[in-house]
């Protein structure tokens, strides 16, 4: 798309969709740098709470899910590494976005609505893909793990709770009126998907009433996904359940930020 406008002394230049928003990506990681609690929230929380994931789970009775201690703590691992990097941080980058009136200047350039809050995710998605990688590594070559099986499935299940998350977290800045008080507004969403999702524990090691509810919640196909990308175990038919239950929380989630996602403040 040209930019530049004749007679005015300012070469035209080229932008494009993904130059845009990698500039608005690289703006945000700026200011990421400079935020120490968003940092700590980043880098540090997801470790943290794999310490406590493993606590919490070491008397757990593991023989009917047929995963070891490590593997149950690592593939859930991924869950708080969604929750916390994509989530709960993009909640408080939205607002703040929105109430300094950042996004409303950015719809008036020629970015695009998507772009926009695409660019603004990209920190917060590329630290996420990071960590993940790095358990996959740190399992495989010092935890002594397996190998991925199915790696095709793991990335799917990366790559769609990164976008759920990022869109569900555009949503739920519509309840949240500042940047101090997103952390109140990710509460909820982020402790029943603790509980209930299979991160702490397997749906396997659940009641079978109880394991059916938490069957439709939105985390609860992304961590089927990557259990079964990693450890194996899963036929097709029940693979391809995860991904399009998966697929259909996405769908949702960015139907809900087209609808009801909020440019400005309103008072």
């Amino acid at each position: 798309m040209a930019t530049g406008t004749a007679g005015t002394g300012v070469s035209a230049g080229t932008t494009t969709v993904v130059g845009r928003a990698l500039a608005l990506g690289r703006a945000e990681l700026r200011l990421l740098g400079r935020n120490r609690v968003g940092l700590y929230t980043a880098l540090m929380m997801p470790f943290l709470m794999i310490y406590a994931l493993r606590s919490a789970t070491k008397n757990a009775n593991l023989s009917a899910t047929g995963m070891s201690l490590t593997e149950v703590t690592m593939t859930g691992a991924f869950g708080y590494v969604l929750l916390f990097v994509v989530h709960t941080s993009l909640i408080t980058v939205y607002t703040a976005r929105r109430q300094e009136l950042v996004l409303k200047r950015l719809r008036t350039s020629e970015a695009g609505d998507a772009e926009i809050l695409a660019g603004t995710a990209l920190p917060s998605a590329a630290i996420a893909l990071a960590q993940c990688v790095l358990l996959v590594v740190v399992g495989s070559l010092w935890l002594h793990m397996r190998a991925p099986a199915r790696p095709e499935l793991l990335v799917a299940g990366m790559l769609l709770g990164i976008v759920m998350l990022a869109a569900l977290a555009a949503v739920f800045t519509r309840f949240t009126k500042t940047s101090e008080s997103s952390q109140l507004t990710a509460l909820p969403f982020v402790m029943l998907s603790l509980v209930f999702s299979g991160i702490f524990w397997p749906l396997e090691s659940m009641p079978d009433g109880l394991a059916t509810f938490c069957e439709v919640l939105p985390m609860t196909p992304v961590l089927q996904l990557v259990r079964a990308g990693w450890l194996g175990g899963a036929g097709t038919g029940e693979a391809l359940g995860h991904l399009g239950a998966a697929l259909a929380w996405t769908v949702v989630a960015v139907f809900a930020v087209r609808r009801w996602f909020r440019w400005e403040p309103r008072h």
